[in-house]
């Protein structure tokens, strides 16, 4: 699948995909059955208490009473009554499809009804089943002891989650339709989601326990992918998404003082085209062959491509022999230059009444300049000065950065061009303030620290933290394309195998669907969650980010993400695991055609799989968190061989995944060695073009200081032991601290009440002779104290 397979994919990465297809992956292809069941269990209720009516033809105060009837029935002891009231309001909120004509209005009435259901308090009563739910044993004990696990274990969960789920999704988009009293509304559910009230801890985490405890096998019935997605989505909706971070960021940046950003990454992303990929042994020797059978005359028709070529310049590889005249990569891109798909026999035509070999001027596009403005960071400042100094005047004066006497005129020049460029981020500004927090804790007291929904949610998770993100790996783990089924393996197909197998064919090509769905939302889900983890993090506190990072390098992400993509990454965008016309809400409003095997193969007529490419640029952009400025960790890449596979990668043009892969390629290059930088010279040059400029970053080339050899596990402990002073500062308040203030009155210490055991003044002259009289008193020792 090489440059000519691969159009431009026309993806817009954003915080996710459409309403209608976020609401559709919520529900698995053999939960359909359910969705009428649902709605059996809302009219019978509906038809007893409001005769001859529909939900649509109600006013506001009718539709209120009933929904505030439909929750007094939560209240019943019996569990199936309960249920059968959990299904009605579940089907409230997907949008009473019996009375709607289209795809259009059941949107639009789950919307309605998910507003109505919030303002009545259905979420908070909902919580508080799905907390019973959680902490039934019973369910637990049956569901271990069987042999294989179905959607019939999760039932109630599924439903309370589901419920949980639709509400969150619907409240949490903003239309610019919505009434004012909805916007409110939003904000409210949003500060109830973030800040605790009742509870102790955000619902976030009750989430991530859930996680956990599935992971540790204890609740092997939980519904793993509604539990992801609703944590996905109230982590999106209480932190924010993408846009609201870089308003985040530009804020702090003022409130610190800081200049603004050269520019908005999100707008510079979108505007990148995708490029080319670089070619490989087995096609140069097509092209070989294809040029030799030109040669003795054989004209074969091969549809030309439009070209956005990484190399745009048509640069000449400097390795390469001059003698062949125009050398392959050079050929090929002036082939593929040329507008329009046109045929080789009118090609030869027109060539040759141009004077030269090359495309007239007016046809190469160049670009208009590099797309990032360079950085420049103090360090490089440092190092540039020092190796001018040893150099023009043989000493250094250390991190001083103003004096420059003694230096050539082009050595202030350069000077001056890079203070032009300095960037100073907001955690170099974090970093330096816990250096003298850690330095004077006295004289600089109390830090403020603001109550955002970030600074909550890292708090509550702190202590649970390394088990969490090895919970979200191992699910990760197990649902990678890449994963053998292994015997030790988690089971994160229970809510998705149907009770009784499938018999015939079309019921199992279905099932494999389906499951393969299942998984391709549970990556798209962790990916997503784990990468605005990282980034609110690091945004509130440079070390919150650090201590999750770690975690997740100890947890072997690093091999992990390495390992999803060490697969046809090609297929694996293009996949078609979905059967459109059981999507919801087209499968609860449309007739449903009899399946054959022929439109299950079909799937949909999309360019590409939408969740699947999200989930890869969102594991690229972990990945790059993960490793930058990290020499022990960019060393891991080059030891797992990840060149290779990240080149693969290459092969989908789209320019966003395009970008982080060519930065991962970057950082390791001075590590490939010359002959890796020889035969790549087009990835180079991608990545000349493509990649933010570091002014003095010799990362062409292998002699930069950071090539030398390095003490990898220093520097992991080193950042170890910074983030555990900054959690033990910040998070941990033990009483008897060193700096608390001691009571010196005696007449106060003498007056404290002590709670004694009941049986105390029973052994009280026993303690008086063994703990008082039998110590002898050093009197020697208190006056040395002195």
């Amino acid at each position: 699948q090489g440059s000519v397979d691969c159009p431009n994919l026309e993806f817009e990465y954003g915080d996710a995909d459409g309403h209608g297809a976020e609401l559709a992956e919520l529900y698995s292809y053999t939960e359909e059955p359910e969705l009428s069941h649902n709605r059996r269990c809302f009219e019978e209720d509906f038809h007893t208490q409001v005769p001859g009516r529909r939900w649509l033809e109600l006013d506001g105060a009718q539709q209120k009473a009933y929904v505030m009837r439909l929750l007094d029935g939560l209240e019943v002891v019996n569990r199936d009554r309960r249920l059968r009231v959990a299904r009605a309001i579940l089907y409230l909120a997907q949008g009473v499809f019996g009375d709607c004509d289209n795809e259009g209005d059941v949107l639009h009435w789950s919307r309605h009804n998910s507003f109505l259901l919030y303002q009545l308090g259905t979420f908070s009563a909902f919580l508080e089943l799905l907390n019973m739910e959680i902490e039934n044993s019973q369910a637990c004990s049956s569901a271990l002891r069987k042999p294989a696990i179905s959607l019939a274990d999760s039932t109630e969960l599924r439903v309370l989650l589901s419920v949980m789920y639709l509400l969150v999704e619907n409240i949490r988009v903003e239309r610019e339709t919505d009434p004012p009293d909805w916007k409110t509304c939003r904000e409210t559910f949003r500060m109830e989601l973030s800040f605790p009230v009742h509870t102790e801890e955000p619902f976030a985490l009750l989430l991530f326990t859930m996680v956990t405890k599935f992971c540790s096998g204890h609740a092997p019935h939980f519904p793993m992918k509604k539990v992801l997605l609703l944590l996905w989505k109230v982590l999106l909706f209480t932190l924010g998404g993408f846009e609201a971070l870089q308003a985040m960021k530009v804020r702090r940046r003022e409130e610190l003082g800081l200049p603004p950003l050269p520019e908005d990454s999100i707008q510079v992303v979108r505007g990148m085209r995708a490029a080319s990929p670089p070619t490989y042994a087995i096609e140069l020797v097509e092209q070989q062959q294809q040029q030799q059978q030109q040669k003795r005359g054989h004209r074969s028709r091969r549809p030309l491509m439009k070209q956005d070529s990484l190399d745009i310049y048509n640069e000449r590889d400097p390795f390469k022999n001059d003698e062949g005249g125009v050398d392959e990569e050079e050929n090929d891109d002036v082939d593929s230059g040329i507008e329009g798909e046109l045929d080789l026999m009118e090609r030869d035509a027109i060539i040759p009444t141009m004077p030269a070999q090359r495309l007239p001027i007016e046809r190469v596009s160049f670009p208009k300049g590099l797309p990032w403005a360079p950085k420049v960071r103090q360090k490089d400042i440092e190092h540039f000065l020092e190796a001018s100094r040893n150099k023009f005047i043989g000493f250094t004066l250390g991190q001083d950065t103003e004096t420059l006497i003694g230096l050539p005129r082009p050595i202030h020049e350069s000077v001056k061009t890079l203070k032009q460029h300095k960037y100073v981020s907001i955690s170099d500004v974090q970093i330096k303030n816990e250096e003298e927090l850690e330095k004077c804790p006295m004289s600089l007291g109390e830090e403020e620290v603001q109550e955002t929904p970030c600074e909550v949610l890292y708090r509550a998770m702190l202590y649970s933290l390394p088990q969490y993100m090895i919970a979200l790996l191992k699910i990760l783990l197990a649902a990678a394309p890449t994963s053998k089924a292994k015997t030790d393996s988690i089971n994160i197909l229970a809510d998705v195998l149907p009770e009784e197998m499938p018999i015939t064919v079309l019921q199992s090509m279905k099932l494999g669907i389906d499951v393969n769905r299942h998984k391709e939302i549970i990556v798209k889900s962790i990916s997503a969650l784990l990468l605005l983890l990282l980034k609110h993090f690091k945004l509130n506190h440079i070390y919150q980010f650090e201590y999750v990072s770690q975690h997740l390098v100890f947890a072997n992400c690093i091999p992990l993400i390495l390992k999803f993509f060490n697969q046809n990454i090609m297929s694996y965008i293009t996949a078609k695991n979905s059967i459109s016309v059981l999507d919801y809400p087209h499968c609860a409003v449309c007739d449903l055609p009899e399946l054959t095997a022929e439109s299950l193969e079909a799937g949909d007529n999309n360019q590409f799989c939408w969740r699947n490419l999200f989930s890869c640029i969102n594991l690229l952009r972990i990945l790059n968190k993960l490793t930058k400025w990290k020499h022990s960790r960019t060393m891991m890449l080059v030891v797992f061989k990840s060149a290779p596979i990240l080149k693969r990668a290459l092969k989908v043009k789209q320019a966003m995944m395009q970008l982080y892969v060519l930065k991962l390629l970057k950082i390791q290059t001075k590590y490939l060695g010359r002959q890796w930088r020889k035969s790549n010279m087009k990835t180079m040059s991608a990545i000349y073009q493509k990649v933010r400029h570091r002014m003095n970053d010799d990362w062409a080339y292998g002699n930069d200081i950071d090539a030398r050899p390095w003490d990898f596990q220093a520097e992991e402990c080193t950042l170890r032991a910074n983030i555990e002073a900054f959690n033990s500062r910040r998070y941990d308040k033990p009483q008897d601290s060193e700096f608390a203030p001691v009571d010196n009155c005696l007449q106060s210490v003498l007056g404290q009440r002590l709670e004694l055991p009941e049986d105390f003044h029973f052994s009280y002259e026993l303690w008086l002779e063994r703990e008082v009289f039998s110590q002898p008193i050093r009197w020697e020792e208190l006056l040395h104290c002195q």
